[in-house]
């Protein structure tokens, strides 16, 4: 898991099959709680990139998903973005990243 410091989520998802994606923000409690459960789920997809974007800081990132709350969890699969999920529930997550990495 990585945390991009620069606006470029376009360039990640265009290089990398299949990238998960954690929106969040500093203000944001709900972000903080969910990132170390973002971080064990990325050891559990094989040829997945996971990447944390600040919402708030990364304008152009977030336009890429629709990001309207935080935190928000994004697919992108080849370049494109595929879908999105807000949850502060960590069975919510995981569903989310299973059902993703098996399509």
């Amino acid at each position: 898991m990585r945390e991009l410091t620069t606006d470029t989520l376009q360039e990640e998802v265009s290089k990398n099959e299949l990238v998960f994606v954690q929106f969040s923000a500093g203000w944001c409690g709900n972000c903080r709680i969910m990132k170390p459960k973002f971080k064990k789920f990325s050891t559990e997809v094989e040829g997945a990139e996971f990447l944390v974007v600040d919402a708030e800081n990364n304008p152009e990132s977030r336009k890429l998903a629709d990001v309207t709350n935080l935190p928000t969890f994004a697919v992108f699969k080849n370049g494109a973005f595929v879908s999105q999920v807000q949850t502060n529930k960590t069975d919510v997550l995981k569903s989310f990243i299973d059902e993703a990495a098996s399509n």
